[in-house]
């Protein structure tokens, strides 16, 4: 044994696996013929040290020279999965396989990699042929459940997952697919039962004793939950997950509790990945106290996270990187969460709908949109699929009794952007119709709510509701048609859609793109936002015949009063600016923007975004006008929410996002005298803004082309006196426009209802 390999030897013996690793290393830099056990120690010590990366780049030379060692094969397999380049090692395992099929190890990795994949009929092949070999091996029939369930085959799936923890009662993993798979099937009695087995087999367990928190809150009985959870700190008080679990059960009804108990769990467990991705996402959902400086804390922990090379395989991960990342506007750190295709993909393939309107801001490059409708496609196609697994119960038709029924599923149904878009259907009630509403918010009912409540036949208020229950109560209403307005934002359940609770389903306003259910069967739009082609949605198009949404009270509010001159007149040059979102902002918005401010000498721009007193988003965003040709000092920044209407009189001209628009922004920016500029494309969600616009009489400031979007801006910035005018008569044309006439939009609504249900 040469000396090299003897310390090797030594620094294994005392536990010192880095130093191991080191002369390993060196021992193969100086000669790379030596015999294979040398290559498999280095990447077993690779592998055990997390040093991935390293051990795939060691793996492919060790293939090389040992091209039929099946284990160092095995082995590279291994950490290309953990590298999550699953294609990559699915090759590699199924190579190995050809050359000693018999090789238990390579067969069980390739079935885990196709279950990484969610090829699942591939996987239960592989696992069946396992399983007969090894009949008593209770790991494998674990797996094979897992791939019968991936496929939707529950009752088979319950047999596997029974058999394995029949074999082995202390394999925890099996217990909590057993019970986890009970529970999405809505038996939740059944999966409480088990878990009261599998304690009763592991006394104290402490997986086990966190799973039944699970259950209550995936059944929708959050506070059940948060009882349940309390009730174990005298116990489990200095363990992580259960801050952790208390954490996620309180975030949606109390952050700042949530928050606290996030990261104490961090503190216990700083290695955890999953507690700092929730730590992260709970900041970056903080709205109270210094919101920037909470959007700051969690973009630095995100960055040091990434920094790490840790894989972040995971698409919830993904997506609360995501997430984090477009809040501060660093695109070149976006490109480590994945491209269009895979990052959407996992979100769909995970059940994360709410994912998918990221990824509306970033369609662009030819097919992105086709690509994007087949995202919500396998989203809709595997939440049909659990729906199936529990259908509801059909109650028989009701007697005719000349009413429609118009159910309206949101939790906005309150102050709330999408509670102010409906209020007009509430105000001017059709005689015909009976409105029952749906609601699933976790707080107090506010004057909205009630208003709304006052006027509808019943307004059924559930915070703690599964959405099989919820769909159930739907259902039992007997309804003509149900829409909803929620889309799959925060508080929401988008999937009670998928159950098929009435004999008719739409969909309106809350998110702009076809949801992906085939039991959706219209999309409300007009005339504007209709997409270019037919078949970049859905849905049949449920046509209003002037706008989307109407423009009530609570958009026609006298104060804050918009200024009677726009600011150039005061400061002498023009000011551009946005109040958007910014996960509808891209490095093609920024640029365009930057080009309109080459093209006005001395303008500046006004961003109104809570995220303004966040250091790394003023950065990120000075940086790309800079890159622009634009100086730094002419963008300025203010951080508010909530107060931010009065700061639309510091703007001439808003320019909007692309490709998704804007909505509620667009409205308040005319409101308060600013004119909008859009780029209209192809899309509904790239068409809201010039919806309005075409509304309002207001089709100049509508643009086809980047180039003529440029040009129009800056065309209507080198003229004041045009600025002035559209400012000075705003108010008046948008109160006067089809957005202003409330009742005519609400009759014209419920027109095109009654059209569908009285057309059968």
């Amino acid at each position: 044994m040469s000396d090299r390999l003897a310390a090797a030897q030594a620094a294994l013996n005392a536990g010192r696996g880095a130093e191991a690793i080191e002369h390993l290393s060196a021992a193969l830099n100086d000669d790379p013929a030596r015999p294979a056990p040398v290559w498999r120690a280095l990447l077993f010590q690779l592998y055990q040290a997390g040093r991935y990366e390293e051990g795939a780049g060691w793996a492919a030379k060790a293939a090389e020279r040992h091209p039929r060692e099946t284990e160092i094969a095995n082995l590279r397999g291994v950490l290309l999965r953990r590298l999550n380049r699953q294609d990559e090692a699915l090759a590699v395992f199924e190579a190995a396989a050809r050359l000693d099929p018999a090789q238990t190890a390579l067969q069980v990795n390739r079935c885990n990699v196709l279950l990484d994949l969610r090829r699942g009929a591939e996987a239960e092949a592989g696992l069946t042929l396992l399983v007969r070999r090894e009949p008593r091996n209770a790991e494998l029939q674990r797996q094979l459940g897992r791939a019968l369930l991936m496929q939707g085959r529950s009752d088979p799936a319950l047999v596997r997952f029974r058999q394995a923890v029949a074999i082995q009662k202390d394999l925890i993993d099996a217990w909590l697919d057993l019970s986890g798979a009970l529970n999405e099937l809505h038996r939740t009695k059944q999966a409480e039962d088990v878990l009261d087995k599998a304690l009763a087999a592991n006394p104290g367990h402490p997986r086990l004793v966190e799973a039944r928190a699970v259950i209550y809150r995936r059944a929708g009985q959050a506070r059940a939950a948060e009882t349940y959870l309390r009730s174990l700190l005298p116990q489990f008080g200095d363990a992580g997950w259960l801050h952790y679990q208390l954490g996620v059960t309180l975030s949606d009804y109390d952050r700042q509790g949530a928050n606290a108990h996030l990261l104490r769990a961090v503190e216990l467990e700083p290695k955890n990945l999953d507690y700092r991705i929730v730590r992260i996402e709970g900041l970056e959902r903080t709205r109270t106290g210094d919101e920037g400086a909470n959007i700051e804390e969690a973009y630095q922990l995100a960055r040091a996270l990434l920094a790490e090379g840790r894989p972040i395989v995971d698409p919830g991960a993904r997506k609360v990187l995501y997430e984090v990342l477009q809040r501060v506007a660093d695109f070149e750190a976006l490109a480590q969460v994945g491209d269009f295709k895979s990052r959407g993909r996992g979100w769909a393939e995970s059940g994360r709908h709410a994912a998918l309107m990221k990824q509306l801001s970033t369609v662009g490059a030819p097919g992105d949109r086709e690509e994007l409708l087949e995202q919500h496609r396998i989203w809709g196609r595997k939440v049909e699929a659990q729906a199936a697994e529990t259908a509801i119960r059909r109650p028989k038709p009701r007697p005719r009794d000349g009413r429609i029924r118009l159910g309206l599923m949101s939790s906005d149904l309150r102050r709330h952007p999408v509670g102010y878009f409906a209020k007009p259907l509430f105000e001017t009630v059709d005689e015909r119709f009976d409105l029952y509403c749906y609601s699933y918010y976790q707080g107090a009912e506010d004057d909205v709510q009630a208003a709304m409540a006052a006027r509808s036949k019943a307004f059924r208020w559930n915070p703690d509701i599964s959405a099989r229950d919820a769909a159930q109560l739907i259902a039992d209403d007997q309804l003509d048609m149900l829409i909803e307005l929620g889309g799959s934002t925060h508080m929401n359940k988008l999937e009670v859609m998928a159950y098929r609770p009435a004999v008719r389903q739409a969909s309106w306003l809350g998110y702009p793109h076809s949801a992906g259910l085939s039991t959706i069967d219209y999309l409300l739009v007009d005339p504007y936002v209709m997409p270019a082609r037919g078949e970049l949605m859905l849905e049949k198009p449920l046509m209003l015949p002037n706008a989307w949404y109407p423009l009530g009270a609570f958009h026609f509010r006298p104060e804050p009063a918009a200024a009677a001159e726009p600011p150039v007149a005061r400061n002498g040059y023009v000011t551009f600016g946005t109040a958007n979102n910014p996960q509808k902002y891209s490095p093609h918005v920024a640029a365009a923007w930057a080009r309109v401010m080459r093209e006005t000498p001395d303008s500046r721009f006004l961003f109104i975004r809570p995220e303004g007193s966040a250091p790394s988003f003023r950065r990120n965003l000075c940086a790309l006008f800079e890159a622009g040709g634009v100086a730094a000092d002419r963008i300025l920044f203010e951080p508010v929410r909530g107060a931010h209407l009065p700061h639309y009189n510091r703007i001439d001209i808003s320019l909007d996002c692309f490709p998704q628009t804007g909505g509620t922004t667009t409205c308040e920016s005319l409101w308060m005298g600013a004119p909008c500029v859009t780029l209209v494309g192809e899309s509904l969600f790239e068409r809201l803004s010039y919806s309005t616009l075409m509304n309002l009489g207001l089709p100049e400031l509508c643009a086809r082309t980047v180039d003529e979007y440029v040009e129009i801006a800056a065309k209507l910035a080198a003229d004041p006196a045009r600025i002035a005018e559209l400012r000075a008569g705003m108010r008046a044309r948008m109160q006067a426009s089809p957005l202003g006439r409330t009742e005519d939009w609400a009759r014209d609504f419920y027109a095109a209802v009654a059209g569908v249900v009285e057309g059968g």
